[in-house]
This record gives structure tokens, C-alpha cells and sequence, in this order.
């Protein structure tokens, strides 16, 4: 593979970490601020929701220049931590993260498209697949990491750190990345807009952006949970975010293979049943040290589980109903994720300051039962119109029965 391909690698991996290390930096930015657990949390909703707006919009405005707008996403991003390590205020940090997330929300669709062209077309998918690892490895190594710099040295060493790396990642990516790169042109807003004029897109959307604000609900605010609820010092925070990183990476894997065996919508019911489940556990285990751990772990064996399902679920839907925007229609899901993670993070801050904190396990229980109602519903549609689990259509004398 080429070298240039791991700059891009380099880069997923520090937008990721960015991502999910403020998860257990909270309580640290919180006090350290003077700003309440629920403002802290904002901190996840506006990131997340600078990837939803900069996703379809500043991708459909990059027009042909691939490798100059990555090089100006890195620097954007690189200043945005830079801004949040030397953020006087909340004011400040609350605008760094929208600057990081803006960048984040325009990177994987534009590397992406980096990455087909850096290599021969049957090696495209693995070429995507390389780069994506980075966010792999980030939750599993970079926000361990990320959570131990900030909980020993200060929230602010953590951004530091990360702006780094996106210094590294920038420099690799202008001494590696072609010139000149074959490239598909951008989706226009258009195109965008006529994928959300289908219902059937619009109820996958639903499904992640609920599926997902379900599990974030609790996960926002994971690390108080564990500090003031389950009793753990600030230090051994990191170390249970490296047991959630890698049961995530496993349960990943899982939930492909899951997929790949018994179909998408089958796989989500499974996947988001497991959730619900482990979340109303969680209101019970969180007060027991070991018992929260093992909780944590069973947590993030599924809630990335029904990433793969989910993604190829809707490129089966955009090929039968929008088939000339199948990537558009993907790319809109990650929309939808993050725009997912914004309202959980929003809604977990007034669960927490109405009803307080080991109130929003079972709360986001509840709204990931919605979306296993919503994958029900998809499954129901699917058959009514000729079409079984895999999304191949149903024989006719099936039909019948």
C-alpha cells in the first residue's frame, strides 16, 4: 500500500481520538472550567454536530481540489486543538471543538476518495478499510492515552497532544499525497437533497441516529459515572476506557461477521436488543467496581456492533431507491450518527441535571428500543415489497406462505 496511505491512517487516527477523548475528560474540563457535568457534555453535541453540517455541506462546496482541502481540513483541525490547549474559557473551547468537528465531518469523505485513487480499483475497498483502522486503533490506544495525559498532567496536555499529531499527519500528507489524484467529483447539495426526500433512506437515517443516541445518552458521561457513582479515582477512568476501546474493536468485527451471516436487519435486531439490555444493566452494576467493568466491557462488545450492518443496509437501500447517489446516501449516515450523538449528549445533560446521573443508563435503554421498533418496521416494509433478509428478493412461491 502506498505510504500515503497511512498519512491518511495517521490522520483517522487523531480525528478520532479528538473525538471520544473528551468522554472522560468531562469531570477534569468541568471543575477545571467552573462550568456544570451537563455544559461539559455540551462540548460532545456541538463537535458531533459540526460533523453532521460539515459533512454534506463543506464536502459538496470542495469541488476539485482533493489534496489541497485535505491538507486545509489537517491545519483547521491542528488549530482547533490548538485553540482548545490554550482555550481561556468555555466560550473558547466550546468554539475549538466546533472548528475540530467542521474538519472531522469533510475528512473521511474526502480521504476516502484519496484513498480509491491512491490505489488500483480492486484494491479500493481495502484501501478504505486501512485508513478507517485509524479510528479503530484511536478508540482502543489514542483515548486511553488521551484520558491518561489529561487526568495526570491536565485536560489541556491532551489537545496538545493530539494537535501533534495533526501536525504530523499534515506534514505527511504534503510530502506523500499526489498532486494530482483520479477522483469522483463531490455530491452537490441537490443530490443530497433528493436522498432525503426518501422515506425508506429516512428511516435508516432514524434508526442509527436514535440506535446511537441511545447508547451516547450514558456514554457522554461515562466518566462521571464511574468517579462519582461507581466510586473510581480520576487515574483508573483511563484504564476502563481501554477495556470499553477494545471490546469495541472486537465487537465491531462481531457485528460484521454478524451481517455478513444472517443479514442486515436480522443482525441490527440482535445488536440493538444486546444494547437495550446491557444499558438497563448498567443502572444496577454502577455502583459495584467489578460488576460496572464487566458492564463497560459487555457495552462496547455491541455499541459499534451494528456499524457494518448498518452501513450496508442503507447502501442496500439507496441501490433500490436512489441508485445514481449510493454514495451520497451512505455518506448522509454518518450524518445521521453524529447527529445522534449531538442530541444524546444534549438530552444526557438534562437527565443529568433534572434526574441525575444513573438515571441515563435506562433512559437510553428506552430509546434504543425505539430503534429496534424502527428495525422491525424496516424488516416488515422489506418483506412486504418481495425482499428477505439480505435484501435479495424473495422467491415467488415464498410469498405465498
Amino acid at each position: 500500500m502506498p505510504i500515503a496511505l497511512f498519512a491518511l491512517t495517521l490522520s483517522a487516527f487523531a480525528i478520532g481520538t479528538t473525538e471520544f477523548v473528551i468522554v472522560g475528560l468531562i469531570p477534569t474540563i468541568a471543575a477545571d472550567l467552573h462550568v456544570s457535568l451537563p455544559s461539559a457534555g455540551l462540548l460532545v453535541s456541538l463537535y458531533a454536530l459540526g460533523v453532521a453540517v460539515g459533512a454534506p455541506v463543506l464536502t459538496a462546496l470542495s469541488g476539485r481540489m482533493p489534496r489541497k482541502l485535505l491538507l486545509s481540513l489537517m491545519a483547521l483541525f491542528t488549530l482547533g486543538n490548538l485553540l482548545a490547549w490554550r482555550a481561556p474559557g468555555y466560550e473558547a473551547l466550546v468554539l475549538a471543538r466546533v472548528l475540530t468537528g467542521l474538519a472531522h465531518g469533510v475528512f473521511f469523505s474526502i480521504g476516502s476518495t484519496i484513498a480509491t485513487g491512491l490505489v488500483p480499483r480492486e484494491k479500493a475497498a481495502s484501501a478504505i478499510a486501512i485508513m478507517f483502522t485509524g479510528l479503530t486503533v484511536a478508540l482502543v490506544t489514542g483515548v486511553p492515552l488521551g484520558t491518561f495525559i489529561g487526568q495526570h498532567f491536565g485536560w489541556r496536555e491532551t489537545f496538545l497532544a493530539v494537535s501533534a499529531l495533526g501536525a504530523v499527519a499534515f506534514v505527511g500528507s504534503l510530502l506523500w499525497v499526489p498532486r494530482t489524484i483520479a477522483h469522483t467529483p463531490p455530491a452537490s447539495l441537490l443530490q443530497q437533497a433528493r436522498v432525503l426526500a426518501e422515506p425508506r433512506l429516512l428511516l435508516v437515517y432514524a434508526k442509527t441516529a436514535i440506535g446511537y443516541g441511545g447508547s451516547f445518552i450514558p456514554f457522554t458521561f461515562l466518566a462521571p459515572i464511574l468517579q462519582e457513582v461507581s466510586g473510581f479515582d480520576a487515574g483508573a477512568v483511563a484504564l476502563v476506557m481501554l477495556v470499553y476501546g477494545i471490546s469495541v474493536a472486537a465487537g465491531n468485527i462481531w457485528g460484521g461477521r454478524l451481517a455478513d451471516r444472517h443479514g442486515p436487519i436480522p443482525a441490527l435486531k440482535l445488536v440493538f436488543l444486546l444494547l437495550a439490555v446491557v444499558l438497563f444493566v448498567l443502572t444496577f452494576t454502577a455502583p459495584h467496581r467489578w460488576l460496572v467493568v464487566a458492564t463497560v466491557l459487555a457495552w462496547g462488545a455491541v455499541a459499534f456492533g451494528n456499524v457494518p450492518a448498518l452501513q450496508v443496509y442503507v447502501v442496500k437501500q439507496a441501490e433500490r431507491f436512489t441508485p445514481d447517489a449510493v454514495d451520497v446516501a451512505s455518506g448522509l449516515n454518518i450524518a445521521a450518527f453524529n447527529l445522534g450523538i449531538a442530541g444524546a449528549a444534549w438530552a444526557g445533560g438534562l437527565i443529568v441535571t433534572r434526574l441525575g446521573l444513573l438515571q441515563t443508563p435506562w433512559i437510553g435503554a428506552l430509546v434504543v428500543l425505539v430503534a429496534l421498533a424502527l428495525t422491525e418496521l424496516s424488516g416488515r416494509l422489506d418483506r412486504a415489497a418481495g425482499f428477505d433478509a439480505r435484501g435479495g428478493a424473495v422467491p415467488a412461491s415464498a410469498l405465498t406462505h
